[in-house]
């Protein structure tokens, strides 16, 4: 179908903005609930789900990049990832879930990858950290990318709550993975640049094609 020009934009964001936020509360929800009930098997079956953590330089342990960003250690690590997994995961889901699913794969890969590499030997990594790191680095820097105001100052009020964190990615606790952390930082901050929208076309009378 052919492009068309609007200046009811207003209008046409109220009519999908409603169910765009739905959806992404509902999935966000699911998946933090999802954590928690992997947890649960976790521990009723004697920790049998941590062998699907990331040992690293193992080739055969490759497979377990993408589950072992589901699994934890214990309800206190789950329970330390859920809330800024479910807000930052809830602001990107926001902009579509195709796009979502693009950068949250490209930041699993990426931040498991980097563990596999550089983690030390004889240990076990698994958690949401990652994600919620890379997460945290897409929306601090998607609105430049874009060059979207509205997302910038998104940005800001993300690194106002959440900046802190970012002190992760420093090898300051031996029993955390700052690996994880900076390389789904780094995951994040490569999908905004691989999956950046592109600039919004002008017709007549600078109105803007959709």
């Amino acid at each position: 179908m052919g492009d068309y020009w609007t200046t009811d934009r207003t209008a046409r964001r109220g009519t999908t903005g409603g169910g765009r936020a739905l959806t992404a509360g509902l999935l966000m929800a699911g998946w933090v609930a999802l954590l928690w009930v992997l947890e649960g098997v976790d521990q009723v079956t004697g920790n049998a789900l941590d062998t699907y953590g990331i040992s690293p330089r193992e080739v055969a342990e490759l497979r377990d990049v993408v589950p072992a960003a589901f699994l934890h250690s214990g309800w206190e690590h789950v329970a330390s990832n859920s809330v800024p997994l479910l807000v930052l995961g809830f602001i990107t889901a926001l902009a579509g879930l195709r796009r979502f699913a693009a950068v949250v794969l490209t930041i699993i890969v990426a931040s498991g990858l980097g563990v596999w590499l550089t983690a030390p030997a004889n240990t076990v990594t698994l958690g949401a950290s990652g994600v919620v790191f890379g997460l945290l680095g897409y929306l601090l820097v998607r609105g430049f990318v874009d060059r979207r105001p509205w997302d910038v100052l998104i940005g800001i009020g993300v690194a106002v709550v959440y900046g802190s964190l970012l002190w992760g990615v420093l090898p300051t606790d031996s029993g955390i993975s700052w690996q994880g952390h900076l390389f789904g930082l780094i995951g994040g901050v490569a999908a905004a640049f691989l999956f950046r929208r592109p600039p919004a076309r002008r017709g007549p009378d600078n109105l803007v094609t959709v």
